[in-house]
């Protein structure tokens, strides 16, 4: 029986893109033996495990994605649309069948109550592969507004988010959008508060900058954001694409 709710579905095409982006960089993508890529509740249409694994063979030729719905009804009209590395099936949070090397899981978690997301958490990670990795967070429904967690069998390991930055007014736009583990914590006191309420700080002070191009107001951004003590990885070529990563611990909730 597959474990877990069934989501409203709703779906799009580019809707995941920024994931993907980031995804396609991951170490255990590049290095796998053998790739098996899972798109966990991928919605009432086959368009994001497609276009997961026409980016992901970009890097990875050999790529097998996925996709996995708990509504019997999805994986029928999906069914038809399997290609040589694609595939479809029913299951849930019990992510049967191969073990994988990633799971994107993009807006399941958001209906779900806040206490429930260590447990799936717990159930997708243990169906990884050794050095697998879990990729779950949410978006807005054209994809321009992203942030996500991954998640290793040693837990939570970073905060990501990814912006539009040519329609950005401030960062702290990205607080609806947040992971579930997150989304209820940004309050005075939490340490995800303090995060968007500095970014957006910083987006205020390099406004000058937006005179030459959104994006090197935000590597200005995220560089004084490093200098100031956030925990913030990658470099210029990530940041110019709208994103930036953050140790897990800087922002966790804190309790």
């Amino acid at each position: 029986m597959p474990i877990g709710q069934v989501t409203r579905g709703t779906t799009g095409t580019n809707r995941l893109r920024r994931i993907d982006r980031w995804i396609a960089q991951l170490p255990a993508l590049r290095r796998a033996e053998h790739p098996l890529v899972v798109d966990l509740g991928y919605g009432a249409s086959a368009t994001t495990t497609l276009e997961l694994h026409q980016r992901l063979s970009r890097v990875r030729p050999d790529v097998q994605v996925v996709g996995i719905e708990i509504e019997p009804e999805r994986v029928a009209i999906a069914k038809p649309f399997e290609r040589p590395g694609v595939s479809f099936r029913l299951g849930g949070f019990e992510v049967p069948g191969e073990r994988p090397t990633i799971i994107r899981a993009l807006n399941v978690l958001r209906q779900y109550d806040e206490s429930e997301v260590a447990s799936a958490w717990q159930l997708m990670v243990e169906r990884l592969q050794p050095g697998g990795v879990l990729v779950e967070g949410t978006c807005n429904e054209v994809g321009r507004v992203a942030s996500w967690v991954d998640v290793t069998a040693d837990g939570p390991q970073s905060l990501s988010i990814s912006l539009h930055l040519p329609s950005l007014e401030k960062p702290s736009v990205v607080a609806e959008r947040l992971p579930k583990a997150l989304i209820h914590r940004n309050v005075p006191g939490e340490r995800i508060h303090d995060f968007l309420r500095d970014l957006d700080r910083q987006w205020a002070t390099h406004a000058g900058l937006g005179v030459y191009s959104p994006a090197q107001r935000w590597v200005a951004v995220a560089q004084s954001m490093k200098d100031a003590g956030w925990p913030v990885t990658g470099g210029r070529s990530r940041w110019r694409l709208g994103e930036l990563t953050v140790a897990w611990g800087s922002v966790a909730p804190a309790d």
